[in-house]
């Protein structure tokens, strides 16, 4: 099977899940479509795909899971018989059960898991991971879509097996408990707002709502006058510790 068209469908609120993704769609080398569903400001449009296509799933990993807010809005597209790659992008520590819930949740909407990828990527907090994915890392994402394309030529076959996770799922899923802050600086322009993933910016641009921020931190790289910022003794005390818990080089996991 050579599928005629890839489609990668993504949550990534830092941008490293997508570009990831991407890398593994680029291997397999066929014509690609980007579905971001990140921001809640643009509604999900529900769609079906055939067997003869290839759909990557990308998504971080939020405390050892696919972050809640995320997994309807990529339980919104269903497949007929059709092939997918599950991946998650983590922060230098473990992907725990993320891969294994994005391939229950493909396999429950008509998909079928042939590959799965955990790529590490800087992490949110902190300085974790800087820098990543570097080229090489996204050489070997590329490198895995190769591979998972070669497989194909033999036919659709369930990987779920190989996949790594447990069930039931671990805690998690919910991000963190830090919130940004918005500097004098901010000119109402409304990128943020409309970047945001959870809904979390009121209509000031300015206020954080805590209940529904999930401190994806999205809304400082956005934002064009920097007047996002971490303003919190606490994270920093935080990142610390966190910091040097997460030191340790991890490479990326690939299953086929």
């Amino acid at each position: 099977m050579n599928p005629v068209k890839t489609t990668v469908i993504v949550f990534s609120a830092t941008g490293t899940s997508r570009k990831s993704a991407m890398a593994i769609a680029k291997g397999i080398g066929c014509p690609v479509e980007v579905i971001d569903v990140t921001a809640l400001a643009d509604a999900v449009q529900p769609k079906t795909f055939g067997p003869d296509e290839l759909v990557i799933f990308g998504a971080p990993c939020y405390g050892g899971r696919i972050p809640k807010i995320a997994m309807p809005r990529l339980a919104a597209f269903k497949g007929e018989g059709t092939p997918c790659i599950v991946t998650t992008a983590y922060g230098n520590r473990d992907f725990d059960d993320a891969l294994v819930e994005l391939c229950d949740m493909a396999k429950d909407n008509g998909f079928v898991p042939v590959g799965a990828a955990a790529m590490v990527a800087q992490h949110t907090f902190g300085t974790i991971a800087v820098g990543r994915p570097t080229a090489e890392d996204l050489a070997e994402d590329e490198a895995f879509g190769r591979k998972v394309l070669e497989s194909l030529k033999n036919g659709i076959v369930d990987k779920t097996e190989v996949i790594p996770g447990n069930r039931p799922y671990k805690d998690g899923g919910n991000g963190g408990k830090f919130r940004p802050s918005t500097m004098d600086s901010c000119v109402n322009c409304g990128a943020c707002r409309k970047a945001c993933p959870a809904g979390a910016i009121g209509e000031d641009n300015q206020t954080i709502d805590n209940d529904k921020c999930i401190s994806c931190f999205r809304c400082i790289p956005v934002c064009p006058m920097k007047a996002k910022a971490i303003q919190n003794p606490a994270y920093d005390e935080f990142c610390v510790g966190f910091n040097e818990r997460l030191a340790a080089r991890q490479e990326s996991k690939f299953f086929i």
